[in-house]
C-alpha cells in the first residue's frame, strides 16, 4: 500500500471559501435565522438554539 500523508490527521479539506447563507424564519420560535442551505417551500427550518433541541444522539 502507498503511504498516503493527508495532513492533519485524516480526512480531506477544500477551501471552497466563505459559506453562503440564506436567510429564513425559524420554524419554532419564529426567529430570524441564517442557513447553509436555501431553505425549500414546506420544509422546516431551525435556528441554532431550536435545532440543538430537536436533536437527538
Amino acid at each position: 500500500m502507498g503511504d498516503f500523508n493527508r495532513g492533519g490527521g485524516g480526512g480531506f479539506r477544500r477551501d471552497f471559501g466563505p459559506r453562503q447563507m440564506f436567510k429564513a424564519t425559524c420554524s419554532d420560535c419564529g426567529k430570524e435565522c441564517e442557513v447553509p442551505f436555501k431553505p425549500a417551500d414546506g420544509k422546516p427550518v431551525y435556528c441554532r438554539d431550536c435545532y440543538s433541541k430537536r436533536k437527538k444522539f
